[in-house]
């Protein structure tokens, strides 16, 4: 019996280990549907002016090459009818607005018109506290050799405050995305932080400090979670079907993935010492 058993094993390791074949998994497609990255972000000491819509759809798995969507009517509109038209580069899928006009608290309503179909949003603009300070502490982490980097900000007393942080990393392929609520620290100093073995002295990591709405932090956890907090922007597509806040009124089945938000942003570049 061992050494039938032996025998056995041999043979199944070899089968495996000897078969090299490429195998083509046939997924099932279904109809491409339009991909919205609309954030509208405005950095703290700018006039916010400058302003981007990308526009694009899903395809199949093996397909690497992302469809750009153009000829669409791309346009928001603010609260006194002031509408703020986004404009094609050509052939390319990314609106463009030169005179956008930020406010906070003002609430914007995006509208796409595109194959016929035409798709709506609704948001307001929320600030962010100010950067306050950047402190690093080389012990960080469970280990105690982590880097780790707290950014700090005074949470504006008397209003409930939803935050979104990005840490950008020398090699500029690797993010860090997480958000956070005031609910423990309403009015009171807190921070950001990043915690990153692969940094070094020199090396430049950028902060972002986005203010969002409550819709928008409940969208963001879930797709942070989703993607791990790993690369890439938390407002395009996830690999998995997550609804956004952009509604199809023409046929509400044939839903757009993406979402809609507006914030005010603050970024510091900190050089690790």
């Amino acid at each position: 019996m061992k050494k039938a058993s032996l025998v056995f094993a041999i043979l199944i390791a070899t089968l495996f280990t000897s078969c090299e074949d490429v195998i083509t998994v046939s997924l099932d497609t279904s109809p491409p549907k339009l991909v919205i990255e609309a954030s509208i972000n405005w950095l703290k000491g700018t006039t916010g002016a400058n302003q981007k819509i990308r526009l694009s759809t899903t395809t199949s798995y093996y397909n690497t090459i992302i469809p750009k969507v153009s000829g669409a009517t791309v346009f928001v509109k603010n609260s006194s009818n002031t509408i703020f038209n986004f404009i094609e580069n050509p052939n390319s899928g990314e609106y463009i607005c030169s005179n956008f006009i930020p406010v906070i608290n003002e609430t914007y309503i995006l509208t796409i018109i595109s194959n016929g179909q035409t798709y709506t949003a609704t948001e307001s603009l929320k600030a962010v506290a100010p950067i306050t300070k950047i402190v690093q502490n080389n012990q960080g982490g469970f280990d105690r050799k982590t880097i780790e980097i707290k950014t700090f900000y005074n949470d504006p007393p008397n209003e409930k405050n939803y935050y979104l942080f990005k840490y950008l990393y020398p090699n500029k392929t690797k993010l860090n995305y997480y958000v956070d609520e005031d609910q423990f620290y309403q009015g009171n100093e807190f921070f950001s932080i990043s915690q990153n073995n692969d940094l070094k002295t020199g090396d430049t990591v950028q902060i972002s400090h986005f203010g969002i709405s409550k819709p928008t932090i409940n969208y963001m956890n879930i797709l942070i979670n989703i993607a791990g907090n790993t690369n890439g922007s938390p407002f395009q597509s996830p690999s998995a079907t997550v609804r956004g806040n952009i509604i199809n009124t023409t046929n509400p089945t044939n839903y757009a993935l993406g979402y809609f938000s507006l914030s005010e942003v603050e970024t510091k570049n900190y050089i690790v010492q």
